[in-house]
């Protein structure tokens, strides 16, 4: 008779992303072996993912993989797969600091890290992009504390903040902030910036492709035209920016920026990237914060650029609005990020065990 394989899990909402968080050693160490568990655990390859627990959306179709580290100075080490669902597909090149939330709420939970206080720090050592994330979290005698006055756009109601503080972040993938060296540049007569801040992008303003970039996810997603013209445009960003053939691939990310309409420093549209993000990504958000203060890039003439070298940049997102707090240094080629912190929430939703068909851990 076949067997059902039990795996300890917690299913978390971290930021705007939702996913099962794993030890890491329970698991395969085989990584054949533990993309056919993650795929199995998500339901992929199904539209509904109806024979697994993902969600039939990218944003939550994403799994966390936590261990304690060896590393000096860092508590875990974080490993983020974004689980196709259509495809049997595990991609571990790219990051996600929505799923990053939950991570130091997970290595609480699991005894990895002790409580310190009403605030508990994690160093979190993020294995998809070399760098290393302070992860703040709110705690009390009896652990992580998740009810907060917080709200952050995308998400009902309101939660305890997680503040990510984010280290060593430019050149992520890449070379460096301009792997190709150019503050702007073109591809297929469109201007581009491409830049590496958290993670590797293209970007470009939306009216240069025809758009507003105050569109709706369902009506930028119902434009099958823009999208072929984004992604040759995104292959070829791709091969200038030193990551290769990205045909598959889901780096770089893409964004169309649009002068701000409610208050914020630049409005934005963020691409994952064969779709548009229901709100906006974390990583995104420090990599287009960036551009909006970095002059000489296609942010010129639509970013409200705020004096100083410490500011709080909001992007407006489908969803509401995003802050960064933005530490640079010197200007145009010469910026230098000094620091990036985000503030995002999450919430634990259920403690348990997940089922796979034994068969997936051998391949039979």
């Amino acid at each position: 008779m076949a067997k059902q394989h039990g795996i300890p899990v917690i299913i978390m909402r971290g930021g705007t992303s939702k996913g099962p968080y794993f030890r890491t050693g329970d698991l395969p160490a085989d990584e054949a072996a533990r993309d056919r568990v993650l795929l199995a655990v998500m339901g992929s390859p199904d539209v509904r993912q109806i024979d697994g627990i993902g969600g039939a959306d990218t944003l939550t179709s994403k799994v966390a993989m936590v261990q304690p580290s060896a590393r000096e100075g860092v508590d875990v080490d974080y490993l983020f797969a974004q689980v196709s669902v259509t495809e049997a597909v595990v991609d571990t090149s790219p990051s996600c600091g929505n799923i990053l939330s939950g991570v130091g709420p997970f290595a609480i939970e699991r005894g990895m890290v002790p409580v310190t206080g009403d605030e508990t720090r994690v160093v979190i050592f993020n294995v998809n992009t070399n760098t290393r994330i302070e992860a703040l979290v709110q705690t009390d005698g009896e652990g992580v504390d998740y009810d907060g006055d917080m709200a952050i756009a995308g998400v009902p109601g309101t939660a305890a903040a997680v503040r990510l503080n984010f280290m060593d972040i430019v050149g992520s993938k890449t070379s460096g902030l301009l792997p190709s060296g150019h503050l702007q540049e073109e591809i297929d007569g469109v201007a581009v910036t491409l830049i590496d801040v958290a993670v590797p992008m293209m970007i470009l303003r939306a009216a240069d492709l025809g758009k507003t970039g105050y569109e709706t996810p369902a009506e930028l997603d119902a434009d099958r035209d823009f999208f072929a013209k984004l992604e040759a445009m995104r292959l070829e960003a791709g091969r200038r920016m030193g990551l290769g053939d990205v045909t598959g691939k889901v780096l770089p990310k893409v964004a169309i920026l649009a002068a701000p309409t409610q208050g914020g420093h630049i409005a934005a549209r963020y691409f994952v990237p064969h779709k548009a993000h229901a709100a906006f990504a974390v990583t995104g958000a420090l990599c287009v914060s960036t551009v909006a203060v970095l002059e000489g890039s296609v942010s010129d003439g639509l970013a409200l650029r705020p004096e100083g070298e410490d500011r709080e940049i909001l992007i407006e997102h489908p969803s509401g609005m995003i802050d960064v707090a933005l530490r640079t240094s010197g200007q145009g080629k010469d910026l230098q990020v000094v620091s990036a912190g985000a503030i995002r929430t999450a919430r634990k939703l259920v403690t348990g065990e997940v089922y796979v068909p034994a068969a997936t851990l051998t391949g039979a």
